[in-house]
């Protein structure tokens, strides 16, 4: 289990840093602690929402809010914590893909109103959303998570860490490994979840 700290004293350390870190919250009046709890929480909600991760899927029943958009059937409240939507499914769905012969995920839009609260639009009744939560909780992430998060932070702190043409050399470098622990973690997540795809076609639905 990482602490935000280790996450943080590990992407320095990717940087040939001294990696001594030892509170960002508040930061403990080092630059590095400084830049450390600027960059952090950014690295860590991007990576979240680059990725379906295993970790941080949930599945709620949706709350109906009032429809202002006459396109959509329904209205609804995303989930507290709520990061990305990975599908819309009816509430008797036992799979993603294919229920009685049809397509399970449902057409949706996610828009911002005017006072800042989220919607999410979809004609389906009783609406049952599977979403990337956003986790906080650094004990709560993966191995495989630290490590590509430590490599993201890294690439966000070479700038003002080291600076000048080194300092962009160093993030173009740490954005390439965290991309190939983005990689691994792809396939490894792929193995945690089996589901059989289906492709129905409309005219033999009935049958």
């Amino acid at each position: 289990m990482a602490s935000e700290v280790d996450i943080c004293n590990l992407a320095l350390g990717h940087l040939g840093d001294n990696a001594t870190v030892a509170s960002i919250i508040p930061p403990e009046g080092s630059a590095q602690a400084e830049h450390c709890a600027r960059f952090y929480p950014i690295a860590r909600d991007s990576l979240l929402e680059m990725h379906q991760w295993n970790f941080a899927t949930r599945r709620a029943t949706l709350a109906q809010v009032t429809n202002n958009w006459s396109q959509w059937a329904y209205a609804y409240a995303p989930p507290n914590g709520f990061s990305d939507v990975i599908a819309i499914l009816p509430p008797d769905a036992t799979d993603d893909y294919v229920t009685i012969g049809s397509y399970t995920p449902q057409p949706f839009a996610v828009e911002t109103q005017d006072d800042g609260t989220e919607v999410i639009y979809t004609n389906q009744a009783n609406a049952i959303i599977r979403y990337t939560a956003l986790i906080t909780d650094s004990t709560k992430f993966p191995p495989t998570f630290v490590m590509a998060l430590s490599w993201h932070l890294a690439s966000m702190l070479a700038g003002p860490v080291i600076k000048g043409d080194q300092g962009a050399a160093e993030a173009k470098r740490c954005t390439q490994m965290m991309a190939g622990y983005m990689s691994q973690v792809k396939e490894s997540d792929a193995n945690q979840r089996k589901a059989v795809v289906e492709h129905i076609v409309p005219w033999t639905a009935g049958r």
